[in-house]
């Protein structure tokens, strides 16, 4: 069994978490809507997760919906103390499996009521508001309105702890003058650094950043410059892009995500690699457009 402490901890709401966690998205069907072909499979997956020292899992009720955080509660509750799940709310799926937002008070009080019933909880450890302002990313909006209906619902009791996913510096800021903000959940990843400024800040503020797609999501990290400083480590590419990870700040919180056991172990091998600066220099060189490969 790996040791996944050697990659370090960082706090996160009231609990101090490791720093490799599992990111659930891939439990349901294809496009994250509907079931998934082996649920017996997905329920493994997650108890490996734990097995292996996993503290933080991250979820939504949106994934399926529903089907995601029903396989969570079938194969893990009763939960284990110092396990931290995580949750977003602020979209919903069409009957067609689309993304649309769903920011009103009242449903962001459906969507906590729907994750608390599925995952079988009194109340949710921390819960992310999933702006949708941007089809592709970050866009400027006043989030006032459904950043305060959810500072309400954790006022409640309903929500222990409030974070933000796809937002701006602006949008933190406005959202801190409402309520303390535990994480922040965007996409980042060895190809795409548009938030290592924002990383930096959120360090010297105490707050964890969570990159969703750190191995490049739908589209997985290729490069040469990725593949030779893998071959030269003896570890696979997406094990050095995770590696990056945790060396480039100690406030990043990694969720890779997998409807696999094998792969699981395998992204969980990170923490037991070291990059040379040398290699780090290499890798961030991707960033820059030096020797990257585009996805077919």
């Amino acid at each position: 069994m790996r040791n996944i402490g050697r990659a370090g901890t960082f706090g996160l709401g009231a609990h101090t978490v490791k720093r490799l966690g599992y990111g659930a998205m891939q439990l349901a069907g294809p496009g994250v809507f509907g079931p998934p072909k082996d649920r017996d499979g997905a329920a493994a997956v997650l108890r490996e997760a734990v097995a292996s020292g996993i503290n933080h899992i991250d979820t939504s009720d949106y994934y399926g919906p529903h089907i995601t955080n029903q396989i969570i509660r079938a194969a893990l509750y009763p939960y284990s103390q110092d396990l931290v799940i995580v949750t977003k709310i602020g979209a919903r799926r069409g009957n067609d499996g689309s993304w649309s937002s769903a920011s009103s008070a009242d449903d962001l009080t459906s969507a906590v009521h729907d994750n608390l019933r599925n995952l079988g909880l009194e109340t949710l450890e921390v819960v992310n508001l999933r702006l949708m302002f941007g089809a592709h990313g970050p866009a400027e909006g006043s989030i006032e309105a459904p950043f305060s209906a959810l500072a309400k619902l954790q006022r409640q009791g309903l929500v222990r702890h409030i974070g933000l996913s796809n937002v701006t510096r602006k949008q933190i800021d406005e959202g801190r003058a409402i309520a303390d903000i535990v994480c922040v959940q965007n996409h980042y990843n060895l190809a795409h650094r548009d938030d290592d400024a924002l990383i930096d800040q959120l360090a010297r503020d105490g707050i964890a950043y969570v990159p969703y797609f750190p191995l490049g999501g739908f589209t997985p990290l290729q490069s040469t410059a990725l593949s030779e400083v893998a071959e030269s480590l003896g570890a696979t590419p997406m094990q050095v892009a995770l590696a990056w990870l945790l060396q480039r700040a100690a406030n990043i919180l990694l969720i890779p995500g997998t409807s696999s056991v094998a792969h699981l172990r395998e992204n969980l091998a990170a923490a037991d690699l070291e990059l040379p600066r040398d290699k780090v220099a290499m890798l961030d060189q991707i960033a820059s457009g030096h020797r990257y490969i585009t996805p077919t």
